[in-house]
């Protein structure tokens, strides 16, 4: 059998179009870049450039962006071979505003339907998927079908197969709770999104936008829950995921739904983890003059992975991750900004996190 990857992740995908001006209205910017987003992409970019294998299971377009699309992601170390196209629908294309320190609305296009939400179960590589050293999904890969029996279909078969290798290495499957509410209604919102992943902390307020009952996700994340070990969100996700709002509450909620380790994001006040075996870690946000706080948490994401994977004590996984993510905050890109583990590492040292190019050290 194949060497197993590092980290497979599952979910969207989209072409981030960002202006290259900050502070400046959408309607009046001059200049954008083109980038790879989604989060559970830039989570595989995010682990790739901190050096592990890493696959991304998703659809696109068959048009020019989903090319360009499969072209980035193996430009940034990621394995495309689980990226199908889907005639029917086009790409999706993400717009943001960046208002440092902290307001980011993004303007989602994914419409009539966003391709990866055409994830079929019956084409998932489930072999694949049960080695992987470290599966990530993400509450939004729940909110329609066919993806969200695909996500499920997968979560149990990681599930199956660590009850028949408990004498293996660890397995962990991450949900990311990501909470978009837009993605949930009947696709008639204007795609507004005024959340965002700010420092590695957490995603801004996630509020607004249309959808299904907070029950009915509520229902669906519960049934995802059961089949992590890992939970991570900030204090709306979690409140969707378990009703509790408060993060220790909301962490013990996350425990008791099934997860070893529930990481909640709470934006200046830092992160709360909370592992079944008793330990709890508070860290405080790295200081940082943020550019753009987008993408910062899928680089906690990268980071998060890449700690657990290495076996380091969950302080240490978080002071990782906070520091990789307030690196990003510090940059105007997403996908391209994720930081080298040298990067990292200097950040820890310094205290505080400067503003570097993104390019490999």
């Amino acid at each position: 059998m194949p060497e197993p990857y590092d980290v497979i992740t599952m979910g969207r995908i989209g072409v981030d179009i960002y202006p290259l001006q900050t502070g400046v209205p959408l309607a009046q910017v001059e200049t954008f870049g083109k980038f790879l987003g989604g989060s559970p992409s830039n989570v595989a970019v995010a682990a790739a450039r901190l050096g592990r294998r890493t696959a991304v299971i998703t659809r696109t377009g068959r048009d020019a962006f989903g090319d360009y699309l499969r072209q980035a992601l193996g430009e940034f170390g990621v394995d495309d071979r689980w990226v199908s196209a889907v005639a029917e629908y086009p790409t999706p294309v993400t717009f943001c505003e960046i208002f440092p320190p902290d307001h980011f609305p993004l303007y989602f296009y994914r419409q009539p339907k966003a391709p990866d939400l055409e994830i079929l179960g019956e084409e998932l590589d489930l072999d694949a998927v049960r080695a992987a050293r470290i599966f990530w999904m993400t509450g939004t890969g729940l909110c329609a079908e066919p993806s969200s029996t695909a996500t499920l279909t997968a979560l149990r078969a990681r599930g199956a197969e660590s009850a028949a290798d408990a004498s293996g290495p660890p397995r962990i499957t991450v949900f990311d709770l990501d909470w978009r509410p837009m993605f949930w209604g009947d696709g008639k919102d204007d795609g507004r999104d005024g959340s965002h992943r700010s420092d590695g902390s957490g995603r801004g307020e996630g509020k607004g936008g249309k959808g299904r009952d907070d029950e009915v996700a509520r229902a669906c994340y519960r049934e995802a829950l059961a089949h992590a070990t890992v939970a991570v969100g900030n204090l709306d996700e979690c409140e969707i995921a378990t009703g509790e709002r408060e993060p220790h509450a909301a962490a013990r909620a996350l425990l008791a739904a099934g997860p070893e380790l529930a990481v909640v994001k709470q934006g200046p006040e830092g992160v709360l983890a909370v592992h079944r075996d008793g330990t709890t870690v508070e860290i405080q946000p790295l200081p940082v003059d943020v550019v753009n706080g987008l993408g910062a948490g899928d680089a906690f994401g990268g980071a998060l992975c890449h700690g657990l994977l290495a076996g380091w004590d969950t302080e240490r996984v978080m002071r990782y991750a906070n520091a990789a993510g307030a690196i990003v905050a510090s940059r105007l890109a997403c996908s391209s900004a994720m930081p080298y583990p040298q990067e990292v590492e200097q950040a820890l040292a310094d205290g505080v996190a400067g503003v570097a190019t993104g390019t490999a050290p």
